[in-house]
């Protein structure tokens, strides 16, 4: 009869602060609340930046809410509360909003900020975890962020108190996010070098477009379409109505297939042999939704249409690896 194996105290450790930090999380669920829509209102008002402070672990979490709020269309910046005292106060002015972190609620160097900011007249949102402290109520919106109990076994370091105040952060960052109706090519805008920023590329950007898209009417002689192919060098050619609206696609497999049935190029029509209803991609779509189609169907080309179907452009494999999509 098997036994089951007990836990190392490692892994219990593990837990057990994963499970303590779990717990003040859920507990900040419940007390997101009016304070918080009041503080959202008042940060996407600003005309100015969110100037996020604090002191030791605090300062290090402001630094990531900081640069999360000024990646996703917040503008925002970190002034270590300890500099600001020595000069870095004039990074902030009237137009600003600050956005400072204590966990007491009585960090000395933050008290000590506190005139300079009503000399100021800048609005505060205090996070704290003592919603009777004197950063409290100095405030003008106060979001309680206190835990009831560290993860730290000895009550000491901050752990799961630093994890809500994480949380609110982002909480706060994609709050206002929302409310600013922040899209897709706006994140693109703010990320021009990551991957992230390449991922939301738009085909529109890179396709080609207008003279060098290959393209023949649909009365055109096969052989006609067989020069447009050879001359732009994509391996196929898109088929126009009389209105620009793409009808079909004929590729150099099409050709090949045809040479082997035997068939006489001269008298053909490019309608009678094209393929209707190609696989193809809307302009305002992302470019990587292009590498999974390419992918799934094992093609290196896609034309490119609008709403109405009229062909846009055409994109190859080779514009996705250039523009680092892929």
């Amino acid at each position: 009869m098997s036994t089951r194996r007990s836990l190392s105290p490692i892994i219990k450790d593990a837990r057990r602060v994963l499970g303590i930090e779990a717990r003040a999380i859920n507990a900040l669920i419940r007390q997101i609340g009016p304070e918080f829509e009041r503080a959202v209102e008042l940060i996407y008002a600003c005309p100015g930046r969110v100037v996020v402070t604090g002191l030791g672990k605090s300062g290090v979490i402001g630094q990531k809410i900081a640069a999360t709020l000024a990646s996703t269309g917040t503008p925002a910046i970190f002034l270590h509360a300890a500099e600001a005292l020595h000069g870095d106060l004039g990074m902030l002015v009237h137009e600003d909003i600050v956005l400072a972190i204590s966990n007491s609620g009585k960090t000395e160097e933050l008290v000590r900020l506190l005139p300079q900011m009503k000399r100021l007249g800048v609005d505060l949102v205090a996070l704290t975890g003592d919603l009777s402290s004197v950063l409290a109520a100095h405030a003008d919106v106060v979001l309680n962020v206190g835990v009831k109990e560290e993860a730290c076994p000895l009550g000491l370091a901050p752990t799961a108190s630093t994890t809500v105040v994480l949380a609110m952060g982002d909480a706060l960052a994609v709050a206002l996010m929302n409310r600013r109706q922040f899209k897709p090519e706006d994140f693109s805008h703010l990320h021009p070098g990551g991957d992230l920023g390449k991922r939301l590329i738009k085909i529109k950007d890179i396709m080609h477009k207008g003279s060098a898209i290959p393209r023949v009417r649909v009365n055109s002689t096969l052989e006609n379409a067989i020069h447009e192919m050879t001359r732009k060098r994509f391996g196929c050619v898109g088929v126009v109505n009389d209105q620009g609206r793409l009808a079909g696609i004929f590729t150099d497999g099409d050709l090949r297939r045809l040479l082997e049935r035997g068939k006489m190029i001269a008298p053909l029509i490019i309608r009678k042999v094209m393929t209707s209803n190609p696989i193809v991609l809307r302009e305002d779509e992302l470019a990587i939704k292009a590498v999974r189609v390419m992918q799934d169907n094992r093609i290196f080309v896609l034309l490119i249409v609008d709403n109405k179907k009229h062909l846009r452009g055409i994109l190859h494999f080779l514009d996705l690896l250039d523009a680092g999509v892929v």
